[in-house]
């Protein structure tokens, strides 16, 4: 099989990065690609694979915000790489972009540039890779950046696949709140109810505290799904050096300092996607772990129940909480199948 691989060591414009490449009209053409773009006017890493770039392009969009999927992406999706080319971007001032376009001192990240990026981003692998659209898929954070996506550029994506799906931010804090109190209490777990206590019920304006929470609702999800194999989020080549764990560092840092807020009044204090409006132009697949104590499946269950789409569809995942595990994956790759043929006839057109 032949491949297209390149490996870019300093930062290619989009507009030229993109030029088609003509190979992938010829079914077979294995792609590789890793490098910085010039995106939004910043270097940003974008990353490329696939087995047959004729394939429809699938564009994965990382939560966090600040955690790239980039360092471990082939260890959990490289078995997607035979049916889809999938392109993948470390965002704005998280990974290998924040390494290569580390942000000022009082630099604020906003929904509004994110969501440009990949927009951006989008256009780039359309170019690139000959497409009509691609597929857009999120999860946790990347389901609220690729919701905003969506419906920002809609005549981009073939259909939108989010997991995990984050609605109102607050809304998710109180019920997962509550939720965990009660499960706590339920245990007779009094060091994680002292925790809760001193935390209060949210609003809160302590930036800690979403963190202090997740680390007690991810020990309540372990006792009820399925976990991640051994070695699935191990750094792969050219991201396993103290250089880059340094980067992913600083840049997981700031991003979520960006997303809290120094008094929880950051980007996540904003997020409500009703106020983008209900109605998709695209096909919309809902993946939500019943588990999930992060984002409560009555709120993604509610969301769906209120949009508009050509087509929908609602896929509970049982023993699956809020981290990517081997149901989550195998759901997400069936979900995609789904939406491919599709795909294919609406790029060979």
């Amino acid at each position: 099989m032949a491949a297209v691989l390149l490996l870019w060591s300093a930062a290619v414009d989009a507009a030229s990065a993109a030029e088609p490449d003509q190979r992938c009209h010829t079914p077979g053409q294995a792609v590789h690609e890793a490098g910085l773009v010039t995106i939004g006017g910043i270097e940003q890493w974008v990353v490329v694979d696939g087995a047959d770039c004729s394939n429809p392009v699938l564009l994965i969009v990382h939560g966090g915000p600040g955690n790239p999927n980039t360092p471990f992406a082939r260890n959990v999706f490289g078995g997607w790489e035979t049916d889809f080319t999938i392109v993948q971007w470390d965002q704005r001032g998280s990974g290998k972009t924040y390494g290569a376009s580390p942000p000022a001192e009082d630099e604020a990240l906003t929904m509004e540039g994110l969501s440009a990026d990949g927009v951006e981003v989008a256009r780039y692998a359309l170019e690139r890779f000959g497409k009509r659209k691609v597929i857009l898929m999120g999860g946790s954070w990347g389901s609220v950046l690729a919701t905003h996506m969506a419906m920002a550029a809609p005549d981009l994506f073939h259909a939108y696949v989010g997991t995990g799906q984050m609605v109102n931010y607050q809304d998710s804090l109180r019920i997962s709140y509550d939720r965990t109190t009660s499960l706590a209490a339920a245990a007779g777990d009094n060091e994680a109810l002292a925790r809760l206590e001193a935390l209060g019920r949210p609003p809160w304006t302590n930036p800690r505290a979403f963190g202090i929470l997740r680390r007690i609702t991810r020990k309540y999800e372990a006792l009820v799904s399925e976990p991640a194999p051994e070695g699935w989020f191990t750094f792969g080549p050219g991201y396993d050096t103290p250089a880059y764990a340094a980067d992913y560092e600083a840049g997981e840092d700031y991003s979520f300092f960006q997303f809290v807020g120094p008094a929880n009044n950051g980007i996540a204090s904003g997020i409500d996607l009703r106020k983008l409006g209900t109605a998709f132009a695209m096909p919309v697949y809902l993946l939500q772990g019943e588990a999930d104590r992060v984002t409560p499946p009555e709120l993604s269950r509610a969301y769906f129940e209120d949009l508009s789409a050509p087509e929908k569809t609602y896929v509970p995942l049982a023993r699956t909480g809020h981290d990517p595990n081997p149901i989550m994956i195998d759901a997400q790759h069936a979900a995609l199948m789904q939406l491919r043929p599709g795909a294919m006839a609406t790029d060979a057109r």
